[in-house]
């Protein structure tokens, strides 16, 4: 990847997945910018070359391997600023190319599984890449009338929904204690951890932080905006409320892993509220630098005019159960 000042750098990194289901992350070398931190391979276009043929420019000479551009689906937009450099990094993925990838510039190379690759080992404008790659297509929020003596009823959809796949699950309960949320995500950590799955607390950090692996947060707007760090370690995942543009900067800005934006659609739990529209929720998501889900009368129906209008997915209540 180029290290040249300038204006707006138009930047394509490759999402090489093997059969396995592994990426290809390459190291940058001693005397770059951002030495010793890893990325996914790529580059910068060159004057009045279109992003397919720079990527399959780039990775032949980075890689010595060939991808039909056609081959390549998208998978996330990345703007993002290093210092008073400007740069886009526009990761398509791809599990078909021609040729073994070998280094051909010195730098290392190694395959590892999205769920195993640490963080903060990448460069930080590499990190909404794997946290798109890592994140399910739906988002399944628990409903608001759930009450404590359904427990036993929710520990089994939630079972099942983690067990056929439903990877990404929030605990929005209003009518519980803290505690009795804390009680119920304790007894469903050990199956949401054996099926690759997270499930995140409504607002609740300090339960997250004593509970640890395979639970995580999903912020309120509101506790978002009053941060000015991560709240949880990279191995928990870290979710938020967002409504604007500010709001989604500053999730960024803290490092969280993904965000809901809402509403896109009018809802009838929030009567009178303006819905964003897809346009609206278009131009918001395509300028964030991170994976965000459609949120607010939407339903799975809805994924591909989501990703379409630059999503990760879609999340909601009760049309996910």
């Amino acid at each position: 990847m180029s290290d040249s000042a300038g204006a707006l750098l138009h930047v394509m990194a490759g999402v090489l997945r093997d059969a396995q289901g592994r990426v290809l992350l390459a190291q940058r070398p001693e005397g770059k910018h951002l030495a010793g931190l890893w990325e996914f391979p790529g580059g910068k276009l060159e004057p009045g070359e279109s992003p397919q043929h720079a990527l399959v420019r780039e990775l032949h000479e980075e890689l010595g391997i060939h991808i039909d551009p056609v081959d390549g689906t998208p998978l996330i937009g990345v703007p993002w600023r290093y210092g008073d450099r400007d740069l886009l990094l526009d990761a398509w993925q791809f599990t078909r190319w021609q040729g073994t990838p070998v280094s051909l510039e010195g730098q290392a190379l190694q395959w590892e599984w999205p769920s195993r690759v640490d963080v903060a080992t990448l460069a930080p404008a590499d990190r909404p890449i794997l946290q798109a790659l890592r994140l399910p297509a739906t988002y399944a929020i628990t409903p608001p009338d759930v009450l404590p003596e359904h427990a036993d009823e929710w520990l089994a959809r939630v079972k099942a929904a983690a067990e056929n796949g439903r990877r990404l699950i929030q605990l929005r309960l209003p009518k519980w204690s803290a505690m009795q949320v804390r009680t119920f995500a304790a007894r469903l950590q050990p199956h949401v951890v054996e099926h690759g799955a997270w499930l995140l607390l409504n607002g609740d950090i300090d339960g997250s932080l004593d509970l640890g692996s395979g639970i995580g947060v999903h912020l309120t707007s509101a506790q978002l905006m009053e941060l000015d760090a991560r709240p949880l370690p990279w191995a928990q995942v870290v979710g938020t409320s967002c409504h604007n543009a500010s709001q989604l900067s500053h999730a960024v800005s803290v490092g969280a892993d993904f965000a809901t934006l809402s509403p896109v659609e009018a809802t009838a739990s929030h009567p009178g509220e303006p819905a964003l529209g897809w346009p609206q929720f278009q131009r918001l998501a395509k300028g964030a630098a991170l994976p965000v889900y459609a949120l607010g009368g939407v339903t799975p129906t809805v994924l591909d005019k989501s990703r379409e209008n630059g999503a990760q997915g879609v999340a909601g209540i009760r049309a996910f159960w």
